[in-house]
């Protein structure tokens, strides 16, 4: 039974900030000094029940992964623009970004079109996205610059080049 007990109070932290969204301001502060106060950090979070563990950076060096790419927004172009990142930065769709489950935030990664071989380097600052066959989401002006904008998806190969 303390085992239980323990293993509840060690986790409620993580459950807990399911409760609040990512995308709240820190304080009116830049993202920068968020994170130097420590009021953003990779730490694990929680969505839709599931725990997300995201990388450090020495585990993120030189990562790649190959897999499908989304845009946000794609009900509808504004839904996201005006909303903070994960990492406390406004979202603005008109500029190149990208959001990842498990990349330390932020860093950049070289996002290449695989069918196009257009590529274009990105600054990840956002979590998500959170459907099972995703591997990045990308703002429209990127996926627009690599070519997939009107289909919406693409494959793609995301290699980390920087913190």
């Amino acid at each position: 039974m303390r085992k239980v007990i323990l293993a509840l109070c060690l986790l409620m932290p993580i459950f807990l900030s399911a409760c609040s969204s990512s995308r709240r301001a820190a304080g009116g502060i830049s993202p920068a000094e968020a994170y130097r106060l420590g009021k953003i950090k990779n730490n694990p979070y929680v969505i839709d029940g599931k725990l997300y563990i995201p990388m450090s950076y020495e585990e993120a060096y030189s990562y790649e992964e190959t897999g499908m790419a989304s845009w946000y927004g794609q009900e509808t172009l504004d839904q996201h623009s005006g909303q903070l990142t994960a990492y406390g930065e406004v979202f603005d769709p008109s500029r190149p970004s990208a959001a990842h489950k498990y990349l330390p935030l932020p860093s950049l990664v070289k996002v290449t079109n695989l069918d196009t071989q257009a590529s274009l380097v990105v600054r990840v600052n956002d979590r998500g996205p959170f459907v099972s066959d995703r591997v990045i989401d990308l703002s429209a002006d990127a996926a627009k610059r690599l070519g997939f904008f009107e289909r919406g998806t693409a494959k793609v190969r995301i290699e980390v080049i920087s913190r």
